[in-house]
C-alpha cells in the first residue's frame, strides 16, 4: 500500500531546468511521426505537445521531487496524462520545472482491491519566471495484483 505523507501533499519539490533544444525537438517529432514543418523547421522549431513528456531525463525519481508519498512500482498504473500550455513551447527555451503531489485519493476496485489515485503535476517556467506549461498525471496503485 502507497506510503502517504498528508503534510507534504500539494508541496512542491526542488526545481530543476531543461533546455529544449533544437535537435531533440526534431527527433522526437519524427519519433512521434508527427512531422509538421513547424516541428522540423529551420529557424523557429515548435516543441510538439507532448515534448514536455521527455522531463522523465531530468526529473528521474519522483519520489526525490514528489515528495510526501511512496508507491510500488510493480502495482502501479498510467491512469492520466494532461498538459495545459499557457503559451508554446520553442527549441531555444530554457525552462525551469518544478513537481509536487497535488492530491490523493483512493477508491474501491473490483478486481484489485482499493486503489490509491495520485494527481501529479509539474510546473514549467521561462527565463522570465512566467508559467508556460502545466504537466499533469495521473498514477495508479492497486493494493494486490489485478485478478483476470
Amino acid at each position: 500500500m502507497a506510503e502517504i505523507d498528508p503534510d507534504l501533499i500539494g508541496v512542491w519539490g526542488p526545481e530543476g531546468t531543461m533546455h529544449v533544444e533544437f535537435g531533440k525537438v526534431g527527433e522526437f517529432a519524427r519519433a512521434v511521426k508527427d512531422e509538421k514543418d513547424a516541428y522540423l523547421g529551420r529557424d523557429e522549431r515548435l516543441a510538439p505537445a507532448t515534448f514536455l513528456m521527455t522531463i522523465a531525463h531530468w526529473i528521474g525519481d519522483l519520489g526525490k521531487t514528489r515528495r510526501g508519498i511512496k508507491l510500488d512500482y510493480s502495482r502501479l498504473l498510467h491512469g492520466e496524462q494532461e498538459f495545459e500550455y499557457l503559451r508554446p513551447i520553442r527549441a531555444g527555451d530554457v525552462l525551469t520545472f518544478r513537481s509536487r503531489t497535488k492530491d490523493v485519493f483512493e477508491k474501491q476496485g473490483k478486481r484489485g482491491g482499493t486503489m490509491t489515485f495520485v494527481i501529479g503535476e509539474t510546473e514549467f517556467r521561462d527565463v522570465q519566471g512566467e508559467v508556460v506549461a502545466y504537466m499533469r498525471n495521473t498514477a495508479i496503485e492497486t493494493a494486490a495484483a489485478v485478478k483476470e
